[in-house]
């Protein structure tokens, strides 16, 4: 199983993070999609080839063609997208976020998969990015459609945790080449 070998492969130091991966993964409540979803595009804006080797694999197990194609079209287009925004929001210039953008974000209207999955999906990839305005949107949309505040928590912890393993683990691997 993808969590094990993670699990095994962090450090002694990191041992909250060998907790945490089991329980928010191993014992989530999410539905299997939602859940799988968020790990694999979350795996993916981690930029760790090895937490995506790892658990990409599971993932592709648990999702339909569709499930598994929307959630990296999520990260896909939030690689994109929290860029763009985090600079609008980070730029004294507001008049910056008055003009039309230009850049072609059709997935998001048409994900292919159930709304509220791929916008919890790219919630958890702007968690990962740092993009407060996609975080607040896609929240409140999240929101809006009924989502409950534990759903969306859960996404954030997912991030968290997904992002702190392929921190911990690539900055062992180069630690181990020197």
């Amino acid at each position: 199983m993808a969590l094990d070998a993670l699990k095994a492969a962090l450090p002694d130091y990191a041992k909250d993070l060998k907790l945490n991966l089991g329980s928010v993964i191993g014992n989530s409540g999410l539905p299997e999609q939602q859940l799988w979803g968020t790990v694999l595009a979350c795996a993916i804006a981690s930029r760790s080839a090895r937490v995506l080797t790892e658990l990409e694999p599971e993932a592709r197990e648990h999702l339909s063609e569709q499930a598994y194609t929307a959630s990296k079209s999520a990260a896909a287009i939030m690689a994109m997208n929290n860029v763009y925004y985090r600079t609008l929001h980070l730029l004294s210039d507001k008049e910056y976020s008055t003009m039309r953008a230009g850049l072609r974000m059709n997935v998001i209207g048409n994900p292919g998969v159930e709304k509220i999955d791929f916008e919890l999906w790219s919630f958890a990839v702007s968690a990962i990015n740092g993009c407060g305005m996609c975080l607040d949107s896609h929240e409140q949309v999240l929101r809006k459609a009924g989502v409950e505040r534990e759903t969306v928590q859960e996404a954030a912890k997912i991030a968290a945790v997904v992002a702190a393993v392929a921190a911990t683990l690539d900055a062992e691997g180069a630690l181990a080449s020197e």
